[in-house]
């Protein structure tokens, strides 16, 4: 059955998201700041919105997939934001890395709208949004996921159901701190071992082969040997990730002296481009 969906937000992520979408043979309706992002989807097909509320208003489905905390407040409840459109019983669906503190704030707003909400952050890489293969980690009530599963199939290849509301915001920040600290800690370990005379195509080679070659080693090693840091996932999205990792921690009294000092890191390499994390290997250098 085909869905009346609004798409909020366009970057790296949401362009690949809601092209599927059209794909899957749903009515999108596309909102995003700049134009040029929208340009491809009018020429699919989706119908180009001039605010959230614009696109929310005949949806009955919103989806959001934008870069933080702010972003998401204002798509939601700005001026001309999406909740002041939306009619009751609209399913929303929160795509974008955001803070606990925010996901249980949206949650309330989306009660006393009677409109049911999921928390559903991706991981994955802008080819794989454009072929339809993120991973979605989906928190909130079982029978709404039930409801939006299908959506989230044309947009992903892993779908999993984290838990009750707010689930899928915590599960996304734990993958990503986990994601942060091998990727200080691979470019600790080129480093150490440029720096005692080792071949580094060699080293990267029994990472791979070894049982430290994750997904994540295996490309970063390849991306800091080759110098390619045209961004996949930036320094500044990891250092906003990584602020909302340590509000998690401090709100379930977690301490986490490793990744105090990842964080630190990846402050201390963001020097304000639009560089990879990849990049921060040149920080040893």
């Amino acid at each position: 059955m085909s869905a009346q969906i609004a798409f909020l937000g366009l970057g790296t992520m949401g362009s690949g998201m809601a092209a599927n979408l059209l794909k899957a043979g749903h009515a999108v309706s596309v909102w995003n700041r700049t134009r040029e992002k929208i340009d491809p989807l009018i020429a699919a097909g989706a119908k180009m919105a001039q605010t959230p509320a614009q696109a929310a208003a005949d949806a009955d489905v919103i989806f959001c997939m934008v870069t933080d905390d702010a972003a998401s407040r204002a798509v939601w409840t700005g001026s001309n934001g999406a909740l002041s459109s939306a009619a009751p019983y609209t399913l929303l669906v929160e795509c974008s890395t955001i803070s606990l503190q925010w996901s249980i704030e949206l949650y309330a707003l989306a009660a006393d709208r009677n409109m049911p909400l999921l928390d559903a952050p991706v991981t994955g890489s802008k080819i794989a949004a454009e072929k339809g293969e993120l991973t979605f980690l989906v928190g909130g009530d079982t029978q709404v996921f039930n409801i939006a599963r299908p959506l989230l199939a044309a947009m992903g290849k892993n779908i999993f159901h984290i838990g009750p509301p707010s689930s899928g915001t915590k599960m996304k920040l734990v993958n990503n701190l986990l994601l942060t600290t091998q990727v200080v800690a691979l470019a600790e370990s080129l480093t150490l071992a440029q720096k005692s005379g080792l071949d580094l195509a060699k080293v990267a080679e029994v990472f791979a082969a070894g049982s430290v070659g994750s997904p994540a080693v295996k490309t970063m090693s390849q991306r800091m040997l080759t110098k390619s840091y045209a961004p996949n996932f930036s320094l500044a999205l990891a250092c906003k990730d990584l602020r909302y990792v340590n509000q998690l921690s401090t709100f379930v009294h977690a301490q986490l002296p490793v990744t105090d000092a990842v964080r630190e890191r990846f402050y201390k390499a963001n020097t304000g481009g639009n560089q990879d994390i990849s990049g921060i290997y040149e920080d040893y250098h």
